[in-house]
């Protein structure tokens, strides 16, 4: 779309799941429900520099990935003509907020490209020592968590991303990684720094240290129990499924099986009950987002399964669908289709509320105000 173009945009425009518009304008990148002068007159499909370029549909936000690895891949950090490709195929998938919950690249120049998604980081992953993916995270021992914690809450937007279990090679099973006083203290130190803390919890015996010592959102949260949802749900605790990854988790207890076999037992029991744990969260009051956990070994663009596999939990689809929309954005302290935002939005031929696999083909993605897809 030429830069001296106006966007029209008809249809239903879903500004939230009940307040629906009937059109909105773009122009110089920027949302409004104001018919600008420079549009009279314009009624085809596009036109020249000068006329109003006009789309069709069923009009979303930008959609939402809460736990999503740009320049990250199965090894560790990658060039960044990969990291351009993975936030590439995230955008045409219609993603374009993505929360990065931990990477070592530095993807800083992503925010100077007027058509990638917007990417809010995390930091580096904070782990124990060889108690996560090599090359993934910076790993520490407890008494320099809070240091660690504060030098990732600087580098970050607003995030920081621990660790909070992982496997115990001694132990053969997952265990917690940090002391509940070191949890404390850092933080603490991180809500000093205006950061909220999330971390990677697969099973149970983290959970209620790192809830109560004040930590804003967990990863994956496999191991949430009938004892620490209502502690979630009292504090506000959010969490993030990642039900496309927890679907691998039978793969990977078969490659450990020989080796960690209680570690293998133990991830088939959480990948098992996973559909039960996400709706029992729902009902208690939990707030849910949706994040596909796209980097390491999952492929981006995602997001669309991952809605997809919330309502097969047994959460409503206009719920499911906030949760990778209208709620994440606000969660994340980012507008959607206000006056004056930035235009990016997505367009679908039919009602994604209606039937949330409607996401899966998006007929135009819009990025600050330009047509890219």
């Amino acid at each position: 779309m030429s830069e001296r173009a106006v966007l029209h945009v008809k249809g239903r425009v879903l500004v939230g799941p009940d307040d629906v518009r009937d059109e909105l304008w773009v122009v110089g990148g920027r949302v409004t429900y104001q018919r600008p002068a420079s549009a009279a007159g314009s009624t085809g499909a596009a036109g020249s520099a000068r006329d109003t370029l006009t789309l069709r549909g069923w009009v979303l936000p930008g959609l939402v990935d809460a736990h999503c690895h740009v320049g990250l891949d199965a090894h560790g950090p990658v060039a960044p003509d990969v990291a351009e490709k993975q936030a590439l195929t995230d955008r045409d998938a219609g993603t374009l907020l993505l929360r990065d919950a931990g990477s070592p690249s530095d993807t800083r120049w992503i925010d100077d490209r007027e058509d990638l998604p917007k990417i809010i980081r995390a930091g580096r992953h904070i782990a124990r020592t060889r108690r996560y993916i090599r090359n993934y995270a910076h790993e520490i021992e407890p008494d320099d968590l809070v240091a660690y914690v504060a030098r990732e809450a600087r580098r970050g937007d607003g995030w920081v991303k621990l660790v909070g279990d992982w496997i115990d090679r001694d132990a053969g099973d997952l265990t917690a990684c940090w002391p509940r006083g070191a949890v404390e203290a850092a933080i603490a130190e991180a809500h000093r720094l205006g950061a909220r803390v999330t971390a990677h919890c697969f099973a149970e015996d983290s959970l209620r240290d790192l809830v109560e010592a004040g930590i804003d959102c967990v990863e994956h949260a496999t191991g949430l129990t009938e004892d620490t949802i209502p502690l979630f749900a009292s504090r506000g605790v959010a969490i993030v499924p990642t039900l496309v990854n927890i679907a691998t988790f039978p793969q990977l207890a078969d490659s450990g099986e020989a080796k960690f076999p209680r570690w293998s037992a133990h991830m088939r029991r959480l990948h098992a009950r996973r559909y039960d744990t996400v709706r029992a969260a729902y009902d208690a009051g939990v707030p849910v987002y949706a994040g596909t956990d796209a980097g390491g070994a999952l492929a981006h663009g995602l997001i669309a399964g991952e809605v997809a596999e919330l309502t097969k939990a047994g959460i409503p689809a206009v719920e499911a669908l906030s949760s990778a929309v209208w709620r994440a954005r606000s969660w994340l302290g980012r507008p959607g289709l206000v006056e004056g935002a930035p235009a990016d939005l997505v367009v679908y031929a039919e009602d994604p509320r209606a039937d949330v696999r409607v996401l899966a083909a998006p007929s135009a993605v819009v990025v600050n105000g330009r047509v890219v897809g």
